[in-house]
């Protein structure tokens, strides 16, 4: 889960959106979830609870499981495993780097 960020493109690779690219909006680490633009949308209902606000069907994103999507590599373009590099400084800090475990390049 710590692979995908909020603001990488994924995509679902399972389940009755498969193929769908989008932007990952809100990522849920308890329940090992994510929400992604455009994907598992689904309508709610909203009544009224104010005077003057209006009822209506609301159509929103809802979570899916993080393991139906993988990143989209933004050089290759390809969707792709995620891979940690892990590089010592000369002061003795370690830095953590996502690479794409096709192309190799550094993803932030």
């Amino acid at each position: 889960m710590p692979r995908i960020k909020v603001g990488d493109e994924v995509v679902v690779i399972s389940g009755k959106d498969k193929g769908k690219v989008g932007k990952v909006i809100e990522r849920i680490p308890r329940e090992g979830k994510v929400v992604v633009e455009g994907v598992n949308i689904t309508k709610r209902h909203i009544r009224p609870h104010r005077r003057g606000q209006e009822s209506g069907i609301v159509e929103r994103e809802t979570p899916i499981p993080a393991c139906k999507v993988m990143l989209v590599c933004p050089r290759c373009g390809k969707r792709t495993r995620v891979g940690v590099k892990i590089n010592v400084t000369e002061d003795g800090e370690k830095e953590k780097f996502r690479v794409c475990k096709k192309c190799g390049e550094v993803i932030d």
